[in-house]
């Protein structure tokens, strides 16, 4: 399934390429692309539907040609999903690299992305396959997943690429690591859900009043926790070009510190809310 999915990330190249030559043909597509709208035009219409495409399209081949031999559970091709988008990460950072686009840093927080941008649809055909009874209201979820993942994976696209755009539009890179960790939760929740396991419950308040507090708490997981791993990126990404023996400076020592414990320390805030909400639900579920 992973090669599988390097040779999907390769089909999608090609059709990605084929698509940029016919706009282009029809219209100043490269001059469009220069505004975030541009941008966000090019991710919705363009690159998020072939990319999420190829990948579904690789795992539906593989599935009709397994399900011929075995009964496949949902946590199998939830797994299948996760393996192709692992294999199309490989394949686009082989791309990054080797024409120097990228650097290893970048491309190593980029790597789970893929398979988060495609958990909703893996969960939705996970369901539908498995099932003993294939109703149509599972298939037409099939197709809302694949709108959200499209939705997604183009949003995150946007984002990263804000920081390139002069203010105000780039503060909205700070939305990218916040979002980007809320997807590895929703992940996290699909894979629990499809082990038949209960999703982790963070809002438990019994009133409009106490649930609307801890839906406010959770905003501020997001936020402390996404731009704390934003700061560290950031400081990484910093550093990596100073040699060795900078790094021992004094001051340069000093800021590294204070850098560090500062995202550390949101980190912790974070970690804690999320703690503290998860005390809470489960006090309510053993007292119910």
């Amino acid at each position: 399934m992973f090669i599988i999915g390097a040779i999907s990330g390769f089909a999608a190249l090609g059709l990605e390429w084929a698509v940029e030559i016919g706009l282009n043909s029809v219209v100043d597509w490269q001059q469009i692309q220069r505004s975030i709208f541009g941008v966000a035009l090019r991710q919705i219409l363009e690159i998020a539907p072939i990319e999420e495409g190829c990948k579904l399209a690789a795992v539906v081949l593989a599935i009709f040609y397994l399900q011929r031999r075995y009964h496949l559970r949902a946590t199998t091709v939830f797994l299948f999903t996760i393996a192709v988008a692992l294999g199309f990460t490989a394949e686009e950072n082989w791309i990054y690299l080797s024409h120097g686009t990228s650097s290893i840093l970048e491309r190593s927080i980029g790597t789970p992305v893929h398979a988060m941008f495609s958990a909703p649809w893996g969960y939705a055909l996970g369901i539908y396959i498995s099932s003993t009874r294939r109703l149509n209201r599972d298939s037409q979820l099939i197709g809302k997943a694949w709108l959200n993942s499209v939705f997604f994976h183009a949003l995150v696209n946007v984002l990263s690429r804000a920081w390139g755009f002069p203010q105000p539009i780039n503060f909205l890179g700070y939305g990218l690591f916040p979002l980007l960790l809320w997807m590895f939760w929703r992940l996290e929740q699909l894979w629990r859900k499809v082990q038949g396991k209960r999703a982790i419950t963070l809002i438990s308040g019994y009133t409009p009043l106490a649930r609307y507090w801890q839906k406010t708490l959770i905003l501020f997981i997001l936020l402390f926790g996404g731009n704390a791993i934003f700061g560290l990126f950031i400081l990484a990404r910093k550093l990596s070009p100073l040699r060795l023996e900078l790094l021992f400076q004094a001051d340069i020592l000093s800021w590294i510190f204070k850098q560090t414990l500062l995202n550390v320390l949101l980190g912790l805030l974070s970690w804690l809310i999320y703690r503290y909400l998860r005390n809470l639900a489960r006090r309510r579920f053993f007292i119910k």
